[in-house]
């Protein structure tokens, strides 16, 4: 049995196949609509998800398979104490794997020791979102044909933005990629992800504050949301956050197969005009998380498709 709490849990050969498997369900969907028939996936959400929650469940559902869960740490019995490893324990004697979002880092993995079914960090605190990274690994994939000798903008929050750590990690492992980090200094990668990942990999990579002197160059600009929050002050707020709202005039300065990508939700970071350029993909990004979590599930369960 096995689960996943981080992407770099698959090698990149299991990678690749999980991509291609994932590409097949996007082109022969009827191949896979009764794969799952019989079989329960359990979304266990101790915190609010639009995207990660309903894709899961859609996943599940396009299989044939049939889903039970709560959304919320209120609607489950957290609100009255009990452990993350004792509502595991009881999943298991319900469902045949379980994807699950909790604020603390590190219950999945927690979840998992106790499971006795395979079991699926749908995100951690800050720390995971492996089916996320997923994602924009398909996205990528498909659109550009490959993972490997790509320049790849990360613009926005780079410090405390999950997602961004977890692309990052994923990505080193392909050749000849480079990375261009695109953030205010308040806002840059942490050093961890600097020394440890880029540094220790000599994965080439530069920093750079205004997205109008990066983005011409990038094979992939992937985008975040500066949040207010994260700044000591409003003036360097102010100062710094129309530098990354990608509008059509930036937009202009990129090259003609640049993708941009958005884990989403937007906020104010993309302009909607941006939405009608055919280089924006992230709500066909969005579609893509259905068909890899689809893969996931299959491929965790063990179930094989014929061709």
């Amino acid at each position: 049995m096995r689960h996943l709490m981080s992407p770099l849990d698959l090698s990149v050969e299991e990678l690749d196949e999980l991509l291609k498997l994932a590409g097949d369900i996007e082109k022969h969907p009827e191949k896979y609509a009764h794969a799952c028939e019989g079989k329960k996936l359990a979304t266990c959400f101790y915190e609010p998800s639009t995207r990660t929650r309903l894709s899961f469940e859609a996943a599940m559902l396009n299989l044939g398979g049939s889903v039970l869960g709560f959304h919320s740490a209120d609607s489950s019995s957290a609100a009255k104490g009990e452990s993350v490893s004792d509502t595991i324990r009881v999943i298991s004697c319900y469902a045949d794997i379980c994807a699950i979002r909790h604020p603390k880092e590190g219950a999945a993995l927690v979840a998992s020791q106790k499971s006795g079914i395979p079991v699926i960090n749908a995100g951690d605190g800050g720390h995971q979102h492996p089916t996320q990274t997923l994602t924009d690994l398909l996205t990528i994939y498909n659109l550009k044909g490959r993972c490997d000798h790509l320049k790849i903008g990360l613009c926005g929050d780079l410090k405390f933005g999950r997602t961004v750590h977890s692309l990052i990690n994923a990505l080193i492992r392909y050749p000849g990629i480079e990375f261009v980090l695109v953030s205010p200094e308040e806002l840059r990668v942490p050093s961890y992800i600097r020394t440890d990942v880029l540094e220790a990999n000599d994965i080439p990579f530069c920093e750079m504050e205004k997205l109008e002197d990066a983005i011409g160059d990038l094979d992939i600009l992937y985008m975040t949301r500066v949040q207010r929050e994260r700044f000591f002050n409003e003036e360097d707020y102010v100062r710094m956050k129309d530098f990354y709202i990608l509008d059509n005039k930036k937009m202009a300065l990129a090259k003609e197969d640049m993708l941009v990508l958005h884990p989403l939700p937007r906020v104010n970071e993309i302009a909607i005009e941006v939405d009608d350029d055919p280089r924006a993909v992230y709500f066909k990004q969005a579609q893509y998380g259905v068909y890899v979590r689809m893969a996931l599930i299959l491929t965790l369960l063990g179930i094989k498709v014929d061709s």
